[in-house]
């Protein structure tokens, strides 16, 4: 099986609102969510040197300002994505916490997001003593693979359906899913993350991150699963028979070098806007990828 766990850095910033709101039920009041916030990524490899390979970390970090609504005016939260059994992780998360507190001298909150298939590595504290002199480093921890699935199908916020995703890579590691069932697989959740209510935006971010962060080794089903989800997420649109039969279209005309065949669907197209909709020249246009020209002599053409 193959993941893509660097994909983590660029999705946390993508839904970071919603990491909150998930972790945090109350983060509406205590954050300032609407002011934006501040990722720290220059600063925190300052601290700690990126792993060697880009595109399979062994573990992904991330250090966020936040502001908040109350007297701090804003605070850090660290993330820490981890992705294999490490005994040490719990020390490290601690090292993490004292670089970032001598650094900045702001209130800190640490995330551990354990994204492993071993259900006995859940470190939660980091602890030493000798002679009377004792350390006790407390941080919140999410083991992916003990969450139910119920909750998280109730659920329609958006970094629920990435712990989903992740879920879904683990659960085919354990069982030794075949590409056909993991196809299938990745298409339902696919039907059920469209089924949430969730802004449109984030489901494209979203379907990102299904596609890629769990990837088939064969090209035939990475096009077999991207025909699928384009299918799923034009029918989620205005009009989206129309766009999907254009689509359709323009891949057959592509496949036999049928210049003709997609301009004629295109014109087709054009003259079902022109008959169901009220769409102005332009905007057909714009739907169409065509010049306006276009449009207006179709327009011209049709009877009154």
């Amino acid at each position: 099986m193959q993941r893509d766990d660097s994909l983590w850095k660029a999705v946390l910033e993508d839904i970071f609102d919603d990491f909150l709101r998930f972790f945090i039920p109350n983060a509406d009041e205590l954050f300032d969510i609407e002011r934006g916030f501040e990722f720290l990524d220059k600063e925190l490899e300052q601290l700690f040197p990126p792993d060697e390979d880009e595109f399979q970390p062994r573990y992904v970090d991330k250090l966020v300002k936040v502001y908040t609504r109350n007297g701090e005016e804003w605070i850090l939260v660290h993330v820490e994505v981890q992705g294999y059994t490490d005994p040490d992780f719990a020390q490290r998360m601690f090292t993490y916490y004292y670089r970032i507190l001598d650094k900045y001298q702001r209130p800190i909150t640490a995330f551990a997001i354990l994204t492993d298939s071993n259900r006995r590595f859940h470190p939660t504290v980091y602890e030493r003593s000798f002679i009377g002199t004792q350390l006790r480093y407390e941080f919140n921890t999410f083991k992916v693979l003990d969450q139910p699935d119920e909750e998280l199908d109730r659920t329609d916020n958006p970094f629920g359906a990435i712990i989903q995703t992740v879920k879904l890579a683990l659960q085919r590691r354990k069982r030794g899913i075949g590409s056909e069932e993991l196809l299938d697989l990745k298409l339902d959740l696919a039907k059920r993350l469209l089924a949430k209510k969730i802004p449109k935006g984030k489901i494209r971010i979203l379907m990102d991150f299904l596609r890629h962060y769990v990837r088939f080794q064969t090209d035939t089903l990475r096009t077999k699963f991207d025909e699928q989800l384009s299918i799923l997420t034009n029918q989620r649109k205005t009009m989206g028979l129309e766009e999907f039969l254009l689509q359709r279209a323009e891949r057959q005309g592509e496949k036999k070098g049928e210049k003709k065949g997609l301009e004629q669907a295109k014109k087709q197209f054009i003259q079902n806007l022109l008959a169901k909709t009220d769409l102005a020249d332009n905007q057909i246009a714009d739907l169409a990828d065509v010049d306006v020209s276009l449009v207006i002599k179709l327009r011209s053409k049709r009877k009154p």
